[in-house]
């Protein structure tokens, strides 16, 4: 078996960035780009921000109670695709495996790569200083045999880092890894492994694959898996997105239709910023609301549609809610797989 050489790039507060990039003056002055409505929230915001506690998906509203020098600028998707068709188009210079995530961020793999003495970490940097040059932006890079520690890895030294974890290094490195960095642990989750004493994914080590499924289902396949370093899932540049969704699990059960709908708009808007991130090609067919009730029932509902409208997505919550305590909300579109599937990379621009 072949040992895979994946990079993850990963752009340093985008947005943020590119309008600092653009105007000099706000350098040094904490900057988010979000709206700035009484119930509007934050796209991204650059690192000074972040000292504050602010955060993506934070409440405008509430950033600004943290921070009162805030500077929250509008969303200018034009300008960030334009910047990032650019970024692209570098990493398609160095392998035709790109796995595009999102505007700032993608998956490369670069085994099959003979250049820069077939180093990974060599491209790696390569790339991060081909984006400096050209578009006056940093981005983080991480180099791992797998995505998992490919992702990790680029934010282990951010911003403006580059990490490398090599085969040999694997086991020692994730012993140590803080069970919140596997993919897919939420904060509900991760009370639940905290309450059962497991903190690093040693700690996960400890259980069998038979007892992590009896108690977390299917996720405890990644449980189990990613606690060893184990990925096996390949960089897939041609893969057609089928949906896009945002959820949240409450920490405590909700009830209340008013704090539900709250919950809603706070989604939405997050659904909103994602669905700017990604192509102008996906042509959404239909909208759906999607909840977990307290004893773990799933219940959904979708409607035909051509876009992310709030107020369907508010009417669709109200008809599937009634007196059951609900621990799960998630929101989200599916699209038009037929035109997707004429896309022979995918279109982010």
């Amino acid at each position: 078996m072949i040992n895979r050489k994946i990079i993850h790039i990963d752009m340093d507060c985008f947005y943020a960035a590119i309008e600092i990039r653009d105007n000099p003056e706000l350098i040094n002055k904490p900057v988010a780009v979000g709206g700035n409505g009484e119930r509007s929230v934050l796209c991204t915001c650059n690192y000074i921000a972040r000292k504050f506690g602010i955060h993506s998906a934070m409440s405008s509203k509430v950033a600004k109670s943290k921070c009162k020098d805030l500077i929250i600028l509008p969303v200018d998707m034009s300008k960030y695709k334009k910047t990032a068709k650019i970024i692209h188009g570098i990493f398609f210079e160095f392998t035709n495996l790109v796995e595009p995530l999102a505007l700032d961020e993608a998956y490369l793999d670069v085994t099959m790569n003979q250049s820069h003495n077939n180093s990974a970490t060599l491209i790696a940097e390569d790339i991060r200083q081909r984006i400096l040059q050209e578009v006056g932006l940093t981005a983080s890079a991480g180099v791992a045999p797998n995505k998992f520690l490919a992702k990790v890895a680029s934010g282990w030294n951010k911003p403006n880092g580059l990490f490398v974890i090599s085969p040999p290094q694997i086991d020692s490195f994730v012993a140590n890894l803080a069970v919140e960095k596997i993919f897919g642990v939420g904060k509900v989750t991760l009370a639940k492994l905290h309450n059962m004493n497991i903190k690093k994914c040693v700690d996960l080590r400890s259980f069998t694959l038979t007892e992590l499924v009896s108690k977390f289902g299917k996720f405890g396949h990644t449980l189990y898996h990613q606690s060893r370093g184990i990925d096996l899932r390949e960089v897939e540049p041609n893969r057609p997105r089928k949906s896009l969704s945002v959820e949240t699990t409450f920490i405590n059960d909700i009830s209340n239709i008013l704090e539900l709908q709250n919950n809603l708009l706070s989604l939405h808007n997050q659904l909103l910023f994602r669905l700017n991130d990604i192509s102008l090609d996906y042509k959404i067919k239909n909208q759906f609301v999607k909840v977990k009730l307290n004893n773990f029932k799933v219940k959904s509902v979708e409607i035909s549609s051509n876009c992310a409208n709030l107020e369907i997505f508010t009417k669709l919550l109200n008809s599937i809610v009634n007196t059951a305590a609900i621990r799960l909300l998630g929101i989200g579109v599916h699209f038009d797989t037929v035109d997707n599937d004429k896309i022979e990379q995918p279109q982010l621009f």
